[in-house]
């Protein structure tokens, strides 16, 4: 049995890692991060071109019909190249939410735009998955929401947005839509946003189709392993500049790779990274084909992933000494968005609550 990547995988991610160095190298981060853009429409553009918008839409909806396998392996270059993208609520969780509960009409609606790239999709679902904070909370009647939405993503120039309720229900909503506003949110890693919804007796759009409660875990499962394989990519080229820099660095007549303190920080970040690949690409693959191992292997692939590569970023800068924390470097932009993962959609001790609970070793 073959448990490597198979080809087309493999050239898959080779191209769109060649497509993102010449359409989103450090230079277009730096100038996202620092103009405030809500949409890099250049870098998603591209991205489109190859298809990344329906990655997971099928085939009759104009999209690739792709697992969530393949949609880690995007968000594993994604994050290798800490693009600016809408990827997590455009790409993945509103056509995942479309494609099991919505009807045939909406999914006629809303799914063959998506897969085009020709409107994008936000995803407030963060009181659902992580728990309300701050007086968050929506509320449902009459099929209209009253309420407050935290940390939603990807929502400010989104045409639809995936909204859970307190009663764990789903919603649409148009981006448009009378009685919603939205305010965007202080947030450390500037290569994505992140927004505040409020909601005012806001027209919304059941998904109607499907048990919600168990999508709702679904989309969770599927947001933290991608958040994991994002963690992934930008760990592997934070290791990949320590060491390039550790080449070429010079301290008292040697390169400061050759000193034993510094091959010891190389190598215990690569060690430490290494078994994670496979633990992502299993969690990524079990949600599609193993779906009684789903959650818990989420949940360790997130947890697991926010501690190492915490860990990385902490080392790489270190290997850099006081260059590590300069903007000409960059390297702090890979660091905060492994900070940010590690905090969205519930931090490492409260995923590894849920595994703990998912393994009857604590009460629920």
């Amino acid at each position: 049995m073959d448990f490597a990547l198979s080809q087309d995988q493999k050239l898959m991610q080779a191209s769109l890692a060649g497509t993102l160095d010449r359409a989103c190298p450090l230079e277009r981060v730096r100038a996202f991060a620092e103009n405030r853009e809500v949409v890099a429409t250049d870098v998603w553009t591209a991205l489109t071109d190859l298809g990344v918008p329906g990655l997971l839409i099928p085939e009759e909806h104009g999209g690739l019909g792709l697992a969530v396998l393949d949609a880690a392996l995007v968000a594993e270059t994604l994050g290798a190249h800490v693009a600016p993208t809408p990827f997590l609520g455009s790409a993945v969780l509103a056509p995942l939410a479309i494609l099991a509960a919505g009807t045939a009409q909406q999914q006629s609606r809303w799914l063959p735009a998506l897969a085009a790239g020709e409107i994008l999709a936000g995803a407030a679902i963060a009181e659902g998955i992580s728990g309300a904070r701050d007086g968050a909370g929506v509320r449902a009647e009459a099929g209209r929401l009253t309420g407050k939405a935290l940390f939603a993503f990807d929502a400010e120039q989104a045409g639809v947005i995936l909204v859970a309720d307190t009663d764990g229900g789903l919603w649409l909503v148009a981006g448009d839509a009378p009685g919603l506003a939205l305010t965007p949110l202080t947030n450390i890693d500037l290569t994505r946003r992140l927004s505040e919804l409020r909601f005012d007796a806001t027209p919304a759009d059941a998904l109607a189709q499907g048990d919600i409660p168990p999508l709702l875990t679904r989309l969770r499962d599927v947001a933290w392993t991608l958040l994991a394989a994002d963690m992934l990519g930008a760990s592997e080229v934070m290791i990949a500049k320590a060491v390039a820099y550790a080449k070429e660095r010079r301290q008292f007549g040697r390169v400061i790779g050759s000193f034993q303190a510094v091959k010891h920080l190389c190598a215990e970040m690569a060690a430490e990274l290494e078994p994670c690949r496979a633990l992502v690409w299993y969690a990524a693959y079990a949600q599609d084909a193993a779906p009684a191992e789903a959650s818990l292997t989420a949940a360790h692939a997130k947890a697991h992933l926010s501690e190492v590569s915490r860990f990385v970023a902490r080392t790489a800068t270190e290997v850099h000494g006081g260059m590590g924390i300069t903007d000409l470097l960059g390297l702090h932009y890979w660091f905060k968005r492994v900070g940010a993962d590690r905090q969205w959609l519930g931090g490492p001790e409260r995923v590894r609550h849920l595994a703990a609970v998912i393994q009857g070793l604590v009460a629920a």
